[in-house]
């Protein structure tokens, strides 16, 4: 028959690994589909006039109904 607990500690070391192998085959395709998931490149940063207003919408009009007033502001330097 063999040692006593042998079958039992071979049992765990089986499920120790099975688990191992479960874990790095889910982890590797996580890191493979979130990579496929990201945009083509190329990267590059686009450049902003800090002096140059932003493009926003215009604010509604006091005729639209129901709707908020402007949700942003301008922003003015006082002196």
């Amino acid at each position: 028959m063999g040692i006593p607990g042998e079958r039992r500690r071979t049992m765990w070391r089986g499920a120790l690994i099975g688990w191992a192998l479960v874990v790095a085959v889910a982890g590797g395709l996580t890191l493979w589909m979130q990579d496929s998931a990201e945009p083509g490149g190329p990267y590059v940063w686009e450049q902003t006039n800090p002096d140059e207003p932003p493009d926003l919408p215009p604010c509604p009009t006091p005729e639209d109904a129901g709707t908020a007033a402007c949700a942003y502001g301008t922003y003015t330097e006082r002196d």
